[in-house]
């Protein structure tokens, strides 16, 4: 299966939201750091969620893998040697996370991954913060990505890092809460901020000490400890943009369970920006369900992304469909992921008839009747969903390559789709 075959389609149902993984993957790693066994129910069974579990068992940790729950035995935040060379696969979180868990340790690390994490991820804002923590971090091949070697400990001290990227944050983050001493860090233009919020959050939920001063100055006292603990992953905000923005396109009436509009993951603000386009989206906090509803047609509007910039592909889909301009800005960190989104999703989207421009930072967008055309993921998983969803709007019929990809966060998602009445085929 290497193509997926969409026709327009009318939508009606109800789709369950795939278990989040930026929550899946963190609850791996602080159960692994923990004393004593944790249990993770409901986790997202994806090739990301595989490679953090291969990478925290190198790291010492016993892992139980089952179909419904995954249960960890913590190595109390002590890391006596690494077993083998951990692949991140195609996670930026694993391949940054576990570079800077990696650092805890006094001998050599070494991390890789697959064609993208080595050429689109880069490596040196997380290289540099740890360097200046006393740790050995390079690029193995000089140019700043992966393979790199990590050789600590890290010592306690003060560190400066670049902040547009979220995950080299949280990575320190995580890392100085563990170090026998106090760590200070600075961050210079911060950006991605809910991402370091959520992870934060997990240091609320688990007794970690912290200082946050805007996101810019961050405090930790080290050593921290914890009991092993028991964990239900909520539903991915990230991953039912998809469904939702199918039923706005569609314009269809759908329901989406599981979901938790209290939870703390940063890519629920797009159904904000939804609503504020035209959308009637309502939560049910007693069933955990999300109604979309048929309404008005949507109108264009101006949107700063930087919260929930990995949205930038079906918010591009989704303002095909909307009347007048929509201005997407602050997105410049979206070129730095699996593949440059701003001008992949701009050059795919055109293909199919779209009026849309590339900015430095964004995109813009006018209402464009879009029509079925032969459209590639650029192997990127959040652009195979975006053009199936825009494919589900257009006249005719569209080829999509390369959708393996999907797999990294909804497995079931042809599956799931073709159920509340889409026309999707695999080739």
């Amino acid at each position: 299966m290497s193509q997926y075959v969409v026709n327009k389609a009318s939508l009606k149902g109800e789709i369950v939201a795939p278990a989040s993984k930026s929550h899946t993957l963190r609850s791996l790693l602080f159960a692994t750091l923990g004393d004593g066994k944790s249990v993770i129910h409901n986790y997202l069974s994806s090739n990301d969620t595989q490679a953090m579990v291969e990478a925290c068992r190198h790291f010492g940790a016993t892992i139980d893998v089952s179909p419904c729950k995954i249960e960890i035995q913590g190595i109390k935040g002590k890391l006596l040697h690494t077993e083998d060379v951990i692949h991140a696969g195609n996670s930026g979180i694993v391949l940054r996370f576990c570079a800077a868990i990696g650092a805890l340790a006094s001998h050599p690390v070494v991390i890789t991954g697959d064609y993208s994490i080595r050429h689109h991820r880069p490596m040196q804002q997380l290289l540099d913060g740890l360097s200046q923590l006393g740790v050995k971090a390079t690029s193995m091949r000089g140019d700043h990505y992966a393979p790199v070697v990590i050789q600590g400990p890290l010592m306690p001290g003060k560190a400066t890092i670049a902040g547009e990227d979220s995950q080299p944050v949280s990575a320190l983050l995580i890392a100085s809460a563990f170090t026998e001493g106090g760590i200070e860090l600075h961050v210079k233009n911060p950006g991605e901020k809910p991402w370091v919020a959520l992870t934060l959050d997990w240091f609320e939920r688990l007794g970690i000490a912290y200082e946050n001063q805007t996101f810019e100055r961050y405090r930790l006292k080290g050593k921290a400890r914890y009991a092993g603990f028991e964990y239900t992953v909520p539903g991915d905000f990230s991953s039912i943009a998809f469904p939702v923005a199918a039923a706005l396109v569609t314009k269809s009436k759908l329901t989406i369970k599981n979901i938790d509009l209290n939870d703390a993951q940063g890519d629920k603000e797009l159904l904000t920006v939804f609503q504020q386009m035209g959308a009637q989206i309502d939560w049910d906090a007693g069933s955990k369900c999300l109604h979309i509803k048929k309404g008005k047609p949507l109108t264009g509007i101006t949107v700063d992304i930087n919260n929930f910039v990995d949205a930038i592909t079906i918010l591009a889909v989704v303002a095909c469909y909307a009347e007048g301009e929509t201005h997407i800005h602050n997105a410049a960190i979206a070129k730095h992921k699996e593949c440059n989104r701003i001008h992949s999703i701009a050059t795919e989207l055109r293909k199919m008839g779209a009026n849309i421009t590339e900015t430095d930072d964004g995109l813009l967008i006018k209402h464009s009747p879009l029509k079925g055309a032969h459209v590639h993921s650029h192997h990127d998983h959040r652009m195979a969903m975006a053009l199936t969803v825009a494919a589900l709007g257009a006249g005719g019929e569209t080829t999509i390559s390369a959708i393996e990809c999907v797999a990294k966060t909804f497995p079931t998602f042809m599956h799931d789709f073709n159920a509340l009445g889409a026309n999707i085929k695999a080739r």
